[in-house]
């Protein structure tokens, strides 16, 4: 799952340079008194929540080469030799199983043609396309395409031309900005080299280039308001005002686009928090303080709670949100950038299965896989460790931060067949070791990945109802 953590703990955080509306807006006669534009800026909170994270996403990606983060320009892909580590800041909860290739797509002038190479059966690959909606529009890979190679078009929300010839699938952004996601697996280090050929035959160019055409007249070059990760919690309406002129309005978000155009909210309407009453600034803050509780108890129970794991489906295209924006911001805010449950299923928790929050400097753990009840999954599975505050990957002298299914052939398996992992801060001795995931000196926040689960039983879909559940974290001692 794929920004750094952009919570907004405290009003107070939230002030320090919030662009919002000004003081004539909300007092005119047409425009709503105080107490409705709080509602108003509590809606847009939570549905401007997921745009926000993704334009500082592409902002740190694709925009900014000083970011610390950047990785190519839009429409060149960036091939990552290596899995992300506690260094890798931009985005919250990162898999590190399978290193990364990234681009960042512009499609206004014309498509983009993605292609991929043969990959070998058994090394499994996605193509994930996200738009700037947060929306899943499309995949390529292993479960969805197969192995063979192909040549995939993705296409901006006004594009209406016919399939061109070679082209396998057409995939429709509901943006101008979409970013394409690819993750090949990884097994083992020695293996880094066989990821690097496969990477090299991904390829993304125009359509123009693909059908060796004269190209269209260039984009007019954007501006970029400067956005960072680390910024949005003091700059969010700011942030959402940007974000929105790429995102065109549809018949699903146009209501709550209008009641934010009542408070000064959408493309081009910058306005200076600086200048509010302080009653009308009490009121903002109180708003987005209470738009974000929200999105954190649909967090804590918009799932099933199975021995402690938090498990459910909440990443998807558009008519999978159909206009829920508390799922779709919960969804961003748990993970930005997740799969489709039928490409990767991501059990979470954060307390053991008495509800007692994870704490390792309080308690080592373990998780206990019954004989025969590893995860059942067509691809692979890894459990990963997370700092329980900042969402990142933690550092630790072995420089270990999941384990995965590759591993087994090194692990300790019990007498009986069974595979316990040690969940704890501090070695739990030589004899143990292999089977050892080190936790921070504090709060854990702990996922189970599930690439291509298997849909028949024993599978962990249909999401929180599936035969096979994930085992109980359990406090040593």
């Amino acid at each position: 799952m794929l920004t750094k953590r952009v919570l907004l703990r405290s009003a107070a955080a939230i002030a320090a340079g919030a662009v919002i509306m000004k003081p004539n807006l909300l007092m005119a006669q047409s425009h709503p008194g105080i107490i409705e534009a709080k509602n108003i800026a509590e809606e847009g909170f939570i549905y401007g929540l997921p745009l926000v994270m993704i334009y500082a996403v592409m902002q740190e990606f694709a925009v900014d080469r000083n970011s610390g983060q950047f990785k190519a320009p839009f429409n060149e892909i960036n091939n990552q030799h290596h899995v992300s580590t506690p260094e890798d800041t931009a985005v919250i909860t990162p898999n590190s199983d399978t290193p990364y290739s990234i681009t960042w797509l512009d499609l206004r002038a014309e498509p983009m043609v993605i292609s991929v190479p043969t990959v070998e059966k058994g090394r499994y690959y996605s193509v994930q396309l996200i738009d700037c909606n947060t929306y899943n529009f499309g995949y390529i890979g292993t479960r969805a395409t197969g192995t063979d190679p192909g040549d995939y078009l993705v296409v901006g929300p006004g594009w209406k031309g016919e399939t061109p010839p070679g082209i396998k699938k057409v995939f429709q952004s509901t943006t101008p900005f979409a970013l394409a996601l690819i993750r090949t697996q990884l097994f083992n280090a020695d293996d880094m080299p066989n990821v690097e050929k496969v990477q090299a035959g991904y390829k993304a160019q125009p359509l123009s280039g693909f059908l060796k055409l004269p190209a269209p007249s260039a984009a007019a070059k954007i501006d970029f308001l400067p956005a960072t990760t680390a910024g949005i919690k003091a700059n969010f309406f700011q942030y959402l005002d940007a974000a929105l002129q790429f995102v065109p309005e549809t018949p699903r978000d146009k209501a709550i686009r209008a009641k934010l155009a009542t408070i000064g909210i959408g493309p081009g309407k910058t306005l200076d928090f600086k200048d509010l009453s302080l009653e009308h600034k009490a009121e903002i803050l109180v708003a987005m303080k209470q738009g974000n509780d929200k999105v954190d108890k649909w967090l804590a129970t918009g799932n099933k709670n199975i021995n402690g794991w938090s498990v459910g489906s909440f990443f998807g295209d558009e008519a999978f949100y159909n206009g829920d924006w508390l799922m779709r911001a919960g969804a961003a805010k748990g993970g930005l950038l997740g799969n489709d449950a039928v490409e990767a299923m991501y059990p979470y928790a954060r307390t053991d299965a008495t509800g007692e929050v994870l704490d390792g400097s309080k308690h080592n753990y373990t998780i206990t896989f019954a004989p025969d009840q590893l995860p059942p999954v067509n691809a692979f599975w890894s459990v990963t460790m997370y700092d329980g505050k900042s969402q990142l990957l933690v550092k630790n002298p072995i420089n270990r931060y999941l384990i995965n299914s590759p591993m087994l052939p090194g692990m300790k398996m019990g007498a009986d067949g069974s595979l316990t992992l040690y969940i704890q801060k501090d070695s739990p001795g030589a004899d143990k070791e292999a089977n050892w995931l080190p936790a921070p000196d504090g709060k854990i926040y702990i996922v189970m990945r599930l690439y291509w689960p298997k849909p028949t039983p024993p599978s962990i879909l249909p999401a929180g109802e599936g035969t096979w559940q994930p085992p109980a974290l359990v406090a040593a001692g």
